[in-house]
């Protein structure tokens, strides 16, 4: 397996599905068989590797990079640029997340592809999606991460623009009268370029820095780390630059209140789109705080942290409020993804070793119950023709298997003991009662724990609500003497390694743990001295 230890395998599980994408081009669109297994066979071989980079990852050295022992040459010689990557006990999880929702999302939309027909083009951005959320994942260049983590924007824009919800959205600002999906992409799309560019001013400010330090200009993120570890950012500059930072990263994840795009965006797409926005993009924001902010500016982390933490907990409450308020499914999981994020960046903002765990094993369990509730939200507004809750009533009447999923994958959301969403969240409040010694805040921070607390009460609030609304209940009228056709052979084959994923990672949190424990307290350690 040197082949696959040097870094070429890493690559490959890269780089194969834009490979993917290029073949899915060269086929005729007429040719839809073809063209679905193609995408499906470079997302299956992509997720085969991920896995035997899992079983070959050296779990007693989670703490270092590995399998780019050879992947670390220049690229851009001018600017000392390089293309770097590896894996870290920190990094896998999300890794094997990202390639595992590729091929869940490829399998539903076999025969679940959205109006206008057009298989070849929307398969084709999944796999590039698939390149730029795994390729962010790895990169240990800051130019590198930067590209890979603009790659997902054009791919989802169009995804949204094009496949969206047509349905006319009144903007009173402006007095437009638009289509949701042109409104909810270009909000997506502008927020996320703002946010990057802040993201970009900051690392070319790191950059220029560096050579203080290093006597040369660098991107590297081991390095960075390394000296900023070292103290070599404080002062104006080191706030400035967190400042640019936790900006083009709030805005990703997205943090309250810099939220406001997500509830059109997840509304408007298709219910792919909402899946691999749900489970993957989200997390390349929190992704980018506990790779980047933290270890390159620890100082400024522990002067940001009870900030982080007061914003993270305001969108625990925003968000499970803001769900009691919705008649639309989607938009209802759509705010609840802002809640249970505020739960993954209090975890971070306690700079903790329970609390950055907390974060991860809260990001992966996000993943996969967001990304089965909306695959549920989506096959229900296929058959209902509507989202709108006050509509429905009754399903495990109508539609019972698809009653019981949605009803497993709610109980999962809110935090069910023994289900994927417990741990984060209760980790979280865990790390909460006692964050890091040098923020001096424990007071505030156990005041937060009370906050997060009676958010997770909401959670069950909102999501029992929507169970009564949905599952429950008499059925309406308008759905009497109809013929629904219950869970397809698709569906079943997509969703069932989601519910056996949030059952086993409930049950043997260490799935996770095992991974991110080591890698996390030596960041701790290595940033904040314990």
């Amino acid at each position: 397996m040197d082949w696959f230890e040097n870094g070429w395998g890493l690559s490959l599980i890269v780089f194969l599905p834009l490979i993917g994408s290029v073949v899915l081009l060269a086929i005729p669109r007429a040719q839809e068989a073809a063209l679905k297994w193609t995408a499906l066979a470079f997302s299956v071989i992509t997720f085969a590797l991920s896995v035997v980079l899992a079983v070959n990852f050296d779990y007693s050295a989670a703490d270092t990079y590995q399998f780019g022992t050879d992947i670390d040459t220049p690229w851009i010689e001018a600017i000392n640029a390089h293309f770097h990557i590896a894996v870290d006990g920190i990094s896998l999880p999300l890794v094997i997340l990202s390639t595992f929702i590729t091929v869940l999302v490829i399998i539903y939309s076999w025969d679940h592809f959205p109006e206008p027909h057009n298989p070849k083009l929307l398969l084709a951005l999944v796999l590039i999606l698939a390149t730029g959320m795994t390729g962010t994942f790895v990169a240990l260049d800051l130019v590198l991460f930067f590209l890979f983590f603009e790659v997902v924007l054009l791919p989802m824009y169009f995804m949204i623009g094009i496949w969206g919800d047509t349905s006319i959205r009144h903007v009173p600002v402006f007095g437009w009268n638009i289509e949701l999906r042109l409104y909810a992409s270009l909000k997506f799309f502008l927020f996320t370029l703002a946010g990057s560019a802040f993201m970009l001013l900051s690392f070319l400010a790191l950059y220029f820095r560096s050579a203080d330090t290093l006597g040369y200009r660098s991107f590297s993120i081991v390095e960075l780390s390394e000296i900023g570890a070292m103290g070599a950012f404080t002062g104006t500059f080191a706030a400035l630059v967190f400042a640019g930072l936790f900006l083009g990263f709030a805005v990703k994840v997205p943090m309250w209140p810099l939220h406001t795009w997500l509830p059109d965006a997840h509304t408007a797409a298709p219910t792919i789109g909402s899946v691999i926005l749900a489970a993957i993009l989200l997390k390349l924001g929190t992704y980018g705080f506990v790779r980047i902010a933290l270890p390159i500016l620890p100082e400024e982390a522990i002067v940001w942290a009870p900030w982080i933490g007061l914003l993270a907990v305001i969108g625990i409450i925003y968000g499970s409020l803001a769900c009691l308020a919705q008649d639309d499914m989607k938009r209802l999981i759509a705010y609840s993804s802002v809640g249970h994020m505020g739960f993954v960046m209090l975890g971070i903002a306690t700079l903790t070793d329970i609390g950055i765990n907390a974060a991860i094993i809260g990001m992966v369990a996000h993943g996969v119950i967001t990304g089965l509730l909306f695959f549920i939200a989506g096959s229900m507004a296929h058959r209902y023709h509507t989202r709108d809750m006050r509509r429905l009533g009754g399903n495990m009447t109508i539609m019972p298997k698809m009653g019981v999923l949605l009803g497993f994958a709610a109980m999962a959301s809110l935090g069910l003991p023994a289900l994927a969403g417990f741990w984060g969240e209760f980790m979280s409040l865990m790390a909460s009662f006692e964050p890091l010694a040098a923020i001096g805040e424990t007071s505030l921070f156990r005041g937060f724990m009370v906050v997060g607390a009676i958010g997770t009460v909401l959670t069950a609030g909102y999501m029992l609500y929507m169970l009564r609304s949905v599952d429950f209940g008499e059925v309406p009228a308008e759905w009497q003497g109809k013929a629904f056709h219950d869970v397809d052979i698709y569906e079943w084959l997509a969703w069932t390694p989601l519910v056996i994923s949030i059952i086993v990672i409930g049950i043997w949190p260490r799935v996770v743990f095992g991974a991110t424990n080591d890698a996390v307290v030596s960041l701790v350690e290595r940033a904040f001295g314990g």
